[in-house]
This record gives structure tokens, C-alpha cells and sequence, in this order.
């Protein structure tokens, strides 16, 4: 079974680094037309001179998707370049977990910007395009906790069990038209920011055995790699995804305790 992306055009917001850096690698390396989307300049390029090390081609381009006047521009320059988008993956945010009473207006409108609004408005204008030619995929990446939200879990629970919302509306409506939106919901996943948590507070203890530890409640025994998160993003950005959409699927070695 190969999947298939050739000449497909995708965007992925959250690009540079973790996830999202490894979905713009396994669609590149399926033939798609790879765009990556991030804040961060320096940490672009370093993505884009990495999978052209590789031979994988991908354009950048500095976005701050909280921002909707930059999502119109990043949007236009993507189709200017590379043509209309097949394949959105709406990966950017970062989690943010605090006590209800500790969750400020600006904050909450924070988070709500860079999650849900950054998905809506990036979807709402690759839609048209995908409905014309009655072909389009979205992926909206969330967490686990949009289905069971814990205690000091906000804003990120509320803002990804929005995003899951949002999933099942897109899909009913796109249906008709061949437009296939699903979830991924991302458990414990080696990803920068549990590279960065790792230096911040353990630097001295070995990071396979952090991992380890941070896995023990996981079925599976330890955390995912963002290779096998990627690896079904691709299975559902392509034609052999064909009658999946609406779903939100569980990528978390089978930890979450719902289904």
C-alpha cells in the first residue's frame, strides 16, 4: 500500500518543528506540493535546509496564524506560488494548562486565536478552491483532552474540544463536495516541546528515560514518535483516506480513556 500525494498542494501551519516539521516530511516524500507555516523565520529555514538534505523540497513562510490580516497574506502568496490548496493541517498552538480561576480574558483570547480562530480562518479560505474542484482534505490536529478534559486543563481543553466541534460541522457540510475534515488527537508524542520541558526540568537525567517515565500510564508502554503521528496524517491526506471524515481519532499508543 503506497500512499500517494503527487502534486497535491498542502499547507501545514506549525511546520518548523515537532508534528508538524515530520507531516510536511511524509508529504513531501509522497510528491506533494509542501508549504510550511510558522512564527519563527530562522526555524523555517532550518526545516526547509533539512529535508533538502534529504532531497524533499518545501516552500516556508513566516506566519503568525493568531493573526487573521496574515493568514489572508500567507494564504495568497501559498497560491500564488504553488496553486490552490488540496490539503490543509491546522497543527499550530502550544499547551497551555492552568487552574480556571488563573485563566485571565487575555489569555483565554490567547489561546482562542492561535487554535481555534487560526483553523477557521485558514480553512474558510482554502474552502472555496476545494469545493470547486470537489477534491479537498483538512486535518485539525487537537489532544486528547478535547474529549476528556481534566482539572488545570484550560484553556487548551476548551479550545481543542472547540476544535473537535468545528471538525464534525466542516465535515457535514463538506461532505457533498468531497471535502474530508478530520481529527487527530495527539497523546504523548516526542515532540520539541517535550525536548524543551526536558532541559527546562530534568537536564540531567537522560531523555529516553524521561520519555519513559512520562510513558508509564501508556498501554503501549512509551510515548509516539511524530513519524507515526505523521504517517496517518498522510494515510488521511491522500486518495486511500477516501471514506474517512468527521472522525477524531486518538493518537496516543491507546492512554486516553475514551475512545
Amino acid at each position: 500500500m503506497q500512499m500517494n500525494m503527487k502534486d497535491r498542494v498542502a499547507v501545514v501551519t506549525g511546520g518548523s518543528k515537532g508534528i508538524g516539521f515530520a507531516v510536511a516530511r511524509a508529504f513531501a516524500a509522497s510528491g506533494a506540493k509542501v508549504a510550511i507555516v510558522a512564527r519563527g523565520a530562522e526555524a523555517l529555514q532550518a526545516a526547509r535546509l533539512s529535508l533538502a538534505s534529504d532531497g524533499l523540497k518545501v516552500a516556508d513562510y513566516v506566519c503568525d496564524v493568531a493573526k487573521a490580516e496574515d493568514i489572508r497574506r500567507v494564504h495568497g502568496r501559498i497560491v500564488s506560488d504553488l496553486g490552490d490548496v488540496d490539503v490543509l493541517v491546522n497543527n499550530a498552538g502550544t499547551s497551555r494548562a492552568l487552574a480556571f480561576e488563573e485563566v485571565t480574558d487575555q489569555i483565554w483570547q490567547e489561546d482562542l486565536d492561535l487554535k481555534l480562530f487560526a483553523a477557521i480562518r485558514m480553512s474558510r479560505l482554502v474552502w472555496p478552491a476545494m469545493k470547486q474542484r470537489r477534491w479537498g482534505r483538512i486535518i485539525n490536529v487537537l489532544n486528547t483532552f478535547a474529549k476528556t478534559p481534566g482539572a488545570r486543563s484550560a484553556p487548551t481543553s476548551v479550545s481543542r474540544a472547540a476544535g473537535m466541534a468545528l471538525t464534525k460541522v466542516m465535515a457535514s457540510e463538506g461532505g457533498e463536495h468531497n471535502i474530508l475534515v478530520n481529527a487527530l488527537l495527539v497523546g504523548l508524542i516526542v515532540s520539541d516541546q517535550w525536548v524543551q520541558r526536558h532541559a527546562a526540568t530534568a537536564p540531567d537525567s537522560d531523555f529516553d528515560e524521561f520519555t519513559r517515565n512520562l510513558a508509564k500510564g501508556v498501554p503501549l508502554g512509551r510515548m509516539g514518535t511524530a513519524e507515526e503521528f505523521a504517517n496517518l496524517a498522510c494515510f488521511l491526506a491522500s486518495d486511500l483516506g477516501s471514506y474517512i471524515t468527521g472522525t477524531a481519532i486518538n493518537v496516543d499508543g491507546g492512554r486516553s480513556p475514551v475512545v
